[in-house]
């Protein structure tokens, strides 16, 4: 007898959501299991800034906005974190999937290129936004810094975390050995970071720096960031969220394509 019973319904259309669900706690628990290496490790780094640029050198910088030295760097080294670890938990996972050979575990179950994209996007997103409230506490006390505009946190935040997860992922698919990704990631992540305002006021640059300063996506992610702790921008906050939204869809569709056309994954 031939069984007529209709297949079950996914649980929304065109998108599995049990099956995001499930990649993006497998990339999650990756993270979480070695947390003492993926979480506190950066946070150690962290603190080795602040003494080395406050402690060491702090009393003798001016304010900066209005704040002390510490309260006007400790957001910076607190989004270098954020953006640091979401870039390497997708990058990471990707390129250890490819050489160990176990990328069949997410190509061979029924899920979408959409579907990858955001398993492994948020997923590297909350390893960011983890790494940067544990950041923040331990740093506290270390600059006393406030809290002007929560949006600002949140947005810049949360935004940072999936635009650096995403370049992560194209990052992973690229790189066909270690050496690759270590390229990408002290080539032009690391550069990027820095040279955005970290550690100091942009508008404290000469010309050209301080122009060509606004050409880096980085400067937003960190300026808006700061706004929401110290209450001033060097930049457009306007300019700062379009180019923030802009990017993240604009990486995010090429990640899709390069998950849709199985990019480096089933060549």
């Amino acid at each position: 007898m031939t069984d007529t019973t209709p297949p079950a319904p996914r649980d929304y259309p065109g998108l599995n959501i049990e099956g995001v669900k499930t990649l993006y706690l497998r990339e999650v628990r990756r993270f979480w299991k070695v947390g003492a290496q993926t979480v506190f490790a950066p946070v150690v780094t962290t603190l080795l800034y602040m003494m080395v640029f406050v402690v060491a050198i702090g009393a003798s910088r001016p304010t900066q906005h209005g704040v002390d030295f510490a309260q006007f760097v400790a957001p910076g080294l607190i989004m270098m974190a954020i953006l640091n670890n979401a870039f390497a938990n997708s990058s990471s996972s990707l390129i250890q999937a490819k050489i160990m050979g176990t990328a069949t575990d997410f190509l061979t179950p029924p899920l979408s290129p959409v579907e990858l994209l955001l398993g492994f996007g948020l997923g590297a997103a909350t390893r960011g936004i983890v790494v940067g409230a544990v950041t923040a506490a331990c740093v506290w006390p270390f600059a006393r810094f406030g809290l002007e505009q929560a949006w600002a946190v949140l947005f810049y935040g949360v935004f940072a975390s999936l635009l650096l997860g995403l370049v992560g992922v194209l990052a992973g698919l690229w790189s066909e050995k270690f050496d690759h990704l270590a390229a990408v990631q002290n080539f032009i992540v690391m550069p990027m970071t820095f040279l955005s305002g970290t550690f100091y006021a942009v508008d404290a640059l000469p010309e050209p720096f301080e122009t060509l300063s606004h050409f880096n996506p980085f400067f937003y992610l960190i300026d808006g960031f700061r706004y929401g702790f110290i209450g001033s921008a060097d930049g457009s906050l306007l300019a700062g969220m379009l180019t923030t939204v802009g990017l993240t869809l604009v990486v995010g569709w090429v990640a899709y394509e390069a998950f849709r056309r199985g990019w480096r994954l089933k060549s």
